[in-house]
């Protein structure tokens, strides 16, 4: 019985403790999550930032305070450390929105912290003082010792969450929301007052590019991308002016750093220069492209970052998922709540105000202060004599006349009274009834009064407030294009392996770790696998190469024997796609099949072999020519066609082949400034050998080749087409110092690729308005605006000679802001428009 009463003890006491630990972590839980890592939507703040910000409205003078002291005086309110109050209030202070800053306050671009508290001071920022604060309208609540009053929420009006952003970890949940545009929050709050529809997205002070495209409205789930803004300095250096969201200048560099070890890009060295501006060189290795290394570093760096918003706020002391859109509905609603509030407030002050100057008039103006002047027997019968006096003129007032109105009358001071008074108390009365008709005519109008509020605040702080980070979609870089080949691939024929351990054997190509090698056997298996140390392939390989996925030009010649039959085939293909590591019989499947011959033509090349026959074979002629370029490109698993049913003994190459394909169709993207095979944007033409010209708007030209893995800048791009040396360009451009626009015609003569060839007037803002490249081009000039627009058109072919391209030109016409120029085509002689 007493072990059983002992085990019965020992049951309960562990429960207890289990029931205990739940109770504990869940109230632990709860603390975290409404009192540390989550802000309100009411405000926007978390606990620390609301309590500091109130410290400082306590100590606001106008004058700046040591942060040290507004710690202190902050540890009232917050009951934590001083480190964690500091570094809350740094970050308030780096956002550069409610708190003016004085001193090192570091920098979120480098990384580099704010100096110590007690150098560095603050004070509440004009904007912060207009929008936060309102004790008429504050909620207030006993501090955590009970010995000062703070408010539960500020009386914040305006969207400052979605201004500011907020991160924050608690226990079983987290919170971001990516900081946005002040001035595009207010716009969309007029928006949404006036009920039209809105769009937001993130703005970050690093400034940037931002793909939105999977954005979201800032749900759970959604992402956007952030690059920072690499350029081309020149051919041998990239320079960064910028850095993603949450990535500082050393991190950056670190990155770099790490992926040229590991052998990603190739550059030299990287230099931070940082100064007022982010500025980071990087110098490339010699012989690498500008252009690959680019994407190679938005592939492989924090030059690119993905970011997901995870939108959590406490509602109604609860945490909530929601969207951007809602955040701001909410923040707008109760900016109008609060509004009226005020305006409530504000009207029945100035109702009191206008009912005890209406008594004071009266007072005054009708001799009851006389009244004082009695021999009463006592105060309480002076006040109800002079309560009396007022009852012929109460139904004057607005409101009962309280014994406190008449006490506040008896301790003015009484002295004769002129007229002069009696005119000064009738027109603050005017004037307090205008007062009233205004704050009626608001509450009235209320959203018209909201719209008006948040437009005022947007023409006060709006101004350098820009939009910082341009919205752009990116382009999905392929990361086998841009990886450098930093791997020796090695090849053992007769045992069938293939790997970068095989450094005693064959090199056979340099890869990139990302790459994929594809190979060929002497029974006609085809396999494409993974570049790693060692991997078995088949014996006797007769052919392998790094493939290229989707690759429809690389075309396979072969000739095999079926091993069942002894009929030889013939066929062609390409191999566009396929499952790593599996085995394909590019046979008819037979055991003894082997392939007599195979070449690998990276342009459908189709030779000429010669098939020799075995000597002790029936067939009377024992040597033939085979032709390629008969066949058709059909798909791997096709059995060919038939060269003969009799043994071969060899197949030898007779004739080299030429490309039996037509050459490569570009497009140039305009929207990411790439060229493509995949028929997106402005089609260029079909290429073999042929370059391609692009026209700049700083009146540069370049010439190009067709590689795939160019950036050209879409926004500074006035032309781009295949290049013809016989064509002759016409441009116009702007010649700023004579104020004029200047017209030439040149044909390019420069060979050179891929550098810049100045072709207008150098000079500071000179740049190209016009450019074609027809035979007879016509120029539209259109001019003025509205009702006054003219048009000219000039036939320009006969009124400008060809000249050499580095020639300044002629002139075309005065320079107007309102001149917009455009081509038509080149006129026929039947259909000649009238010309000028």
């Amino acid at each position: 019985m007493a072990k059983v009463k002992s085990e019965n003890r020992v049951f309960e006491n562990e429960t207890g403790v289990q029931g205990q630990y739940k109770n504990w972590f869940l109230d632990y839980a709860s603390y975290v999550i409404l009192e540390r890592a989550v802000p309100a939507i009411e405000d926007g703040l978390k606990p620390v930032h609301r309590r500091i910000l109130h410290s400082m409205k306590e100590m606001d003078d106008g004058r700046f305070n040591k942060v040290a002291n507004i710690i202190g005086q902050s540890m009232q309110y917050h009951p934590h450390g001083d480190a964690s109050i500091g570094d809350a209030l740094v970050t308030l202070g780096q956002k550069d929105l409610l708190v003016e800053t004085q001193g090192n306050w570091g920098d979120v671009r480098t990384g580099d912290s704010a100096a110590a508290s007690r150098y560095i001071e603050a004070r509440l920022s004009k904007f912060a003082l207009e929008v936060a604060f309102n004790p008429k309208t504050t909620e207030w609540q006993l501090s955590y010792d009970g010995r000062k009053n703070e408010p539960v929420n500020l009386p914040m009006k305006f969207p400052l969450l979605l201004a500011q952003g907020a991160d924050g970890i608690a226990v079983g949940l987290s919170t971001k929301i990516l900081p946005h545009n002040f001035c595009e929050l207010i716009e969309a709050s007029v928006k949404y007052l006036r009920g039209k529809k809105f769009e937001l997205y993130p703005d970050f002070q690093t400034g940037g590019m931002i793909d939105v495209t999977n954005y979201n409205d800032g749900k759970r789930g959604g992402k956007v991308r952030v690059r920072a803004r690499v350029e081309e300095m020149d051919k041998k250096t990239l320079v960064i002016r910028d850095v993603p969201y949450s990535v500082t200048t050393t991190q950056l560099m670190e990155s770099i750093t790490k992926a040229n070890e590991q052998g990603k890009i190739k550059i030299k060295k990287v230099t931070d220069v940082t100064a007022q501006d982010v500025e980071i060189q990087i110098d490339l290795a010699p012989g690498i492209s500008p252009d690959i290394t680019i994407d190679a570093l938005y592939a492989f760096t924090d030059c690119e970052v993905s970011i997901s918003p995870n939108a959590c706020v406490i509602v109604e002391n609860k945490p909530r998922f929601i969207t951007v859109q809602e955040l701001l509905t909410y923040s707008v609603d109760n900016t109008k709540n609060l509004l009226k509030r005020e305006l409530e407030i504000r009207l029945a002050e100035l109702e009191d105000k206008w009912h005890y100057t209406s008594l004071e008039k009266i007072f005054f103006e009708e001799k009851i202060y006389k009244e004082l002047e009695q021999k009463h027997q006592s105060w309480d019968k002076v006040i109800d004599a002079i309560d009396k006096a007022f009852a012929p003129y109460k139904k004057k007032l607005k409101r009962e006349i309280a014994r406190e109105d008449i006490l506040k009358l008896t301790e003015k001071p009484v002295r004769r009274i002129y007229r002069l008074d009696i005119n000064e108390l009738n027109e603050q009365i005017l004037a307090i009834e205008a007062d009233i008709r205004q704050v009626q005519y608001d509450l009235e109008h209320l959203t018209d009064f909201a719209v008006a509020y948040f437009e005022n605040l947007l023409k006060k702080y709006g101004k350098g407030r820009e939009r910082k980070t341009e919205i752009r979609e990116f382009d999905t870089i392929q990361v086998k294009q841009v990886a450098i080949a930093n791997t020796k691939v090695y090849l053992n024929r007769s045992e069938g392996f293939i790997g970068t351990g095989l450094k005693k054997d064959e090199f056979l190509c340099e890869c990139s770790d990302y790459d994929d090698i594809i190979a060929f056997t002497k029974s006609g298996i085809m396999k494409v696998v993974k570049v790693s140390d060692k991997v078995f392939i088949g014996k006797d390989i007769i052919h392998a190469a790094v493939f290229e996925k989707n690759d429809e030009r690389t075309t396979y010649n072969m000739i095999y024997v079926d091993g069942k039959s002894g009929v030889s085939y013939a066929k062609r293909f390409n191999v566009t796609g396929v499952t790593r590591d599996r085995e394909y019989d590019l046979t008819k499947g037979s055991e003894k099949s082997r392939v007599h011959y195979f070449t690998a033509n990276p342009n459908g090349e189709a030779e000429v072999v010669k098939v020799i026959l075995s000597p002790n074979c029936t067939a009377r002629i024992k040597e033939l020519d085979f032709y390629f370029e008969e066949l058709e490109i059909k798909g791997r698993g096709s059995m060919g066609n038939q060269v003969t049913k009799y043994p071969i003994k060899s197949v030898k190459l007779k004739e080299a082949g030429k490309s039996t394909l037509a050459g490569r169709k570009l497009w140039f993207d305009d929207k990411f400034g790439r060229l493509n095979t995949e028929e997106k944007g402005k089609y260029l033409g079909s290429f073999e050998d042929e370059k391609i010209v692009v026209f700049y708007k700083d009146g540069t030209y370049e010439l190009t080749d067709t590689e795939i893995t160019q950036r050209f800048e879409p926004d500074q791009v006035m032309l781009i087409e295949q290049f013809d040396p016989n064509k002759t360009i016409t441009a116009v451009y702007l010649d700023q110092d004579k104020n004029q626009y200047n017209i030439k015609r040149f044909k390019i003569e420069t060979s050179t690729l891929k550098t810049q060839f100045l072709f207008i007037k150098e000079g500071a803002g000179n740049r190209l308005e016009a450019v074609s490249t027809e035979d007879e081009p016509i120029l539209v000039v259109q001019t003025g605006r509205g009702q006054q627009v003219r048009k000219a058109k000039f036939k320009v072919a006969k009124m400008v000679e060809v000249m050499g391209w580095k020639a300044v030109g002629a002139k075309l016409t005065d320079f107007s802001k309102t001149i917009e120029m455009s081509w038509e085509p080149g006129a026929t002689k039947d259909t000649a428009p009238e010309l000028f």
